[in-house]
């Protein structure tokens, strides 16, 4: 069966920009300038991502659209089946788990999304609110149906299905945040507080502060050795990777940038607390649309383009796994039977997470981060040292050779895996 691929090249940009925003950058990001040394920490993650996400998007496509597979097919063509298979199992297992508890998150946005709709948030509802929050079961039906639509997406195929929605997603998300951050901006003494945020102070920044930076630049692309390998192996033959990851990234920069022009104004604006962390979007917002006028609009809208843009992530884990294992088990063909187990094992093990969410933050520490960035420094490093310099340039750069093109291979060889190395190992060492 002849392996399908993105219908264009605008449409395959909107799927990558739609995965890699999803909730890191517009939940994650706003909650970790607060913590983390405000614009500082955005003018370090910057950076990190110009010269090293952007790098590593190439090469996690590189590994994809040179074997034509997902992670686990593409690391057996180059480091052999043995040691490939392994590898490649674990990480897409590590994918299994993570996005089993991102889903449980999804459907808490939703959660808060219909009821912001519906009853919208008040002094008489907030502890309404917070009482269902806390029904574990409630919440898993939510993720059910999350799941569900996820589910039916990946059954449509790619064009159909995944770029469809993508298309659909990522404008409504642009138009809902550029709005929301038109109305941030215009609440009496919100420029001067966001100039005042915006005001550089390097001495905060610790080597926590720089690490945290440097985690988020990654993660939020959705480097993880499994999306953006199975992503790559559906881009045309002629589509230019750096544009298109720098496109990627623009978008994906943009999204955190304008998610914190619209929430950092309005709860400085309002005096609500800022350094909540990860908790941010289900105790503090809901007081910040309480207060806010218009707030149950806003508040609505934000929540239904966050639920919508971390749908997109979804799906890029799913398919990420699906289509692993259909490859591997030689049943493309019915792919719609792997994508009924995958649902029932999800469905199972997204449980636990519903009905304890101190779970979430524990397996997000082993699975959604350090696995995860372990998952791309193997990537990576297959690229650099398996594939070898000219078949790496020639997906990257197509026909054409110029001389920093060395330079550029030279750094995905020897910088950008050492970093990776470095600080998953500072990044354990930290949460022993």
């Amino acid at each position: 069966m002849e392996r399908q691929k993105f219908s264009s090249k605008f449409s395959s940009t909107l799927t990558f920009i739609g995965v890699a925003v999803g909730l890191g950058n517009v939940w994650r990001f706003p909650y970790m300038m607060g913590e983390y040394g405000g614009s500082a920490f955005l003018i370090v993650y910057l950076l990190f991502t110009i010269f090293l996400a952007i790098p590593g998007l190439t090469a996690e496509w590189t590994l994809g659209r040179a074997t034509g597979k997902g992670p686990i097919g593409a690391l057996s063509s180059v480091l052999g089946k043995t040691w490939g298979r392994r590898i490649g199992g674990l990480i897409v297992f590590t994918m299994i788990i993570s996005t089993s508890y991102y889903i449980v998150v999804i459907g808490n946005v939703a959660f808060a999304a219909v009821f912001s709709i519906f009853n919208g948030f008040s002094e008489s509802t907030i502890a309404e609110f917070d009482g269902q929050m806390s029904n574990g079961w409630l919440q898993y039906v939510f993720g059910l149906v999350v799941l569900g639509f996820a589910m039916l997406v990946l059954h449509l195929g790619v064009n159909k299905g995944i770029e469809s929605v993508s298309r659909l997603f990522v404008p409504f998300f642009a138009f809902v945040i550029l709005y929301l951050v038109v109305n941030a901006l215009f609440l009496p003494g919100a420029l001067a507080k966001v100039a005042e945020f915006l005001k550089p102070d390097f001495s905060v920044l610790t080597a926590e502060h720089i690490f945290a930076a440097l985690g988020q630049s990654f993660f939020s692309v959705g480097l993880a050795g499994t999306i953006m390998v199975i992503y790559g192996s559906y881009m045309p033959a002629d589509q230019n990777m750096l544009t298109t990851a720098s496109f990627t990234a623009l978008g994906d920069v943009g999204a955190a940038i304008l998610a914190s022009l619209f929430l950092i104004p309005t709860i400085l604006v309002f005096n609500l607390d800022l350094s909540q962390g990860p908790t941010l979007i289900f105790s503090t917002l809901p007081k910040l649309f309480s207060v806010m006028a218009g707030g149950r609009v806003l508040g609505s809208g934000f929540l239904l383009a966050l639920c919508l843009i971390a749908f997109l992530s979804a799906i890029g884990a799913l398919e990420a796994v699906v289509g692993s294992i259909s490859e591997e088990m030689k049943l493309r063909s019915s792919r719609s039977i792997i994508i009924l187990i995958i649902l029932l094992i999800e469905a199972a093990i997204m449980l636990p997470s519903s009905l304890d969410p101190n779970i979430i933050g524990v397996l997000d520490l082993i699975f959604g981060s350090g696995m995860q960035m372990l998952g791309s420094a193997i990537a990576v490093t297959t690229v650099a040292w398996g594939l070898g310099r000219l078949a790496t340039k020639a997906q990257i750069f197509g026909s054409a050779d110029r001389s920093w093109h060395d330079t550029y291979f030279a750094w995905l060889k020897w910088v950008l895996p050492g970093v990776m190395f470095i600080v998953l190992a500072g990044y354990l060492v930290s949460n022993l």
